[in-house]
């Protein structure tokens, strides 16, 4: 009798592995610079609840420390992260591009392409060896801080100390470029190296404001250009075999449903810094900007830091958005 209930039961287990229902606990590590009081952490607390409807039972496990997590994702000891983009681009070149400099205007044009690449069509650019992207959110437009409002052209920024995270070649590239020397930083400080007058420039969305206390960099002759150069995304990865069957499609569906809420939370954080700290870019040089920007990304996309069917879609993007634009008689960016 006691051999027939565990032959039934050893069978109930193996039906219900085959059948995909029975899993065990999933690790997620979460980066957020404020750790349990963060936002990220916060969201990821719903996406931990709505994945049990999915069949997944996830762990959360909240980190400061970015490079970590990503190390541990890498040796197995996390089965999902949440992390940048520009973090995540190692274990997805097409969504790691999203942050590309100038390739997405807005935090509006945003929401639009992360609600286009939720669908069904584009998981096969979700899915990379034995990762696969379950999702992406913005993290807001990333802005430069300068620390002294004189620093008002790019000629200007010529000498300066920028930080640059020792991570993302695009940056490094980009600071020689304009003859300025590059801090290598990361995450979690180059806030602090801004604040302590180590460098004079930093790029950094809204969302890190408050929570960094930049004004503290900015000081009384400082700014922040308000000019988007560049879209900071975030993403949740994880290890396909870990997770149910159709999980990542699931979770992306989730995510998208979740972007008018992002796109809420980040406007109020931008304006929530006080208007005394913003400097406006005069229209005449803004055609300028957007020129460089387009000329280092395509240097940039030649040298395969950024991917090219990534590139292809944000020009197209762009264009749908603006037929005006210069760029779109062009074909620069219409990679084959």
């Amino acid at each position: 009798m006691i051999m027939n209930w565990t032959q039934k039961i050893m069978a109930t287990i193996t039906l219900g592995v085959l059948a995909g229902t029975v899993h065990a606990k999933q690790t997620v590590c979460v980066f957020d610079l404020v750790g349990k009081n963060g936002d990220v952490y916060n969201l990821m607390k719903d996406y931990q609840l709505a994945a049990k409807s999915w069949g997944a039972d996830i762990e959360l496990k909240v980190g400061q420390n970015e490079a970590v997590i990503a190390e541990d994702f890498k040796a197995g000891k996390c089965d999902g992260i949440s992390v940048t983009g520009m973090r995540g681009r190692q274990f997805n070149s097409f969504t790691g591009s999203l942050d590309a400099i100038g390739a997405i205007t807005d935090l509006k044009l945003a929401v639009k392409v992360m609600q286009g690449l939720a669908s069904p069509g584009f998981a096969k650019y979700m899915v990379n060896g034995q990762y696969e992207v379950a999702g992406v959110i913005p993290v807001g437009d990333a802005y430069l801080l300068v620390n002294d409002r004189s620093i008002n052209t790019v000629a200007k920024a010529a000498g300066k100390k920028i930080a640059v995270l020792d991570y993302d070649e695009a940056q490094k590239i980009m600071v020689q470029q304009i003859g300025a020397q590059a801090v290598s930083a990361d995450v979690t400080n180059f806030g602090a190296k801004f604040n302590n007058h180590q460098v004079d420039i930093i790029g950094a969305p809204a969302a890190a404001f408050k929570p960094l206390e930049l004004h503290k960099g900015l000081g009384t002759k400082g700014a922040i250009v308000d000019y988007p150069i560049l879209q900071v995304t975030g993403n949740i990865i994880i290890r396909q075999d870990k997770f149910p069957e159709g999980f990542g499609q699931k979770s992306r569906d989730w995510v998208k449903g979740q972007l008018p809420r992002a796109f809420n939370i980040l406007g109020k954080m931008k304006a929530d810094i006080p208007q005394k700290y913003w400097m406006e870019v005069p229209a005449a040089d803004k055609p300028g900007y957007q020129k460089m920007m387009r000329e280092s990304r395509i240097n940039l996309t030649k040298r395969g830091i950024y991917d090219k069917r990534m590139m292809k879609l944000l020009w197209q993007f762009r264009c749908k958005e603006d037929r005006t634009n210069f760029e779109c008689g062009l074909q620069d960016e219409n990679y084959k």
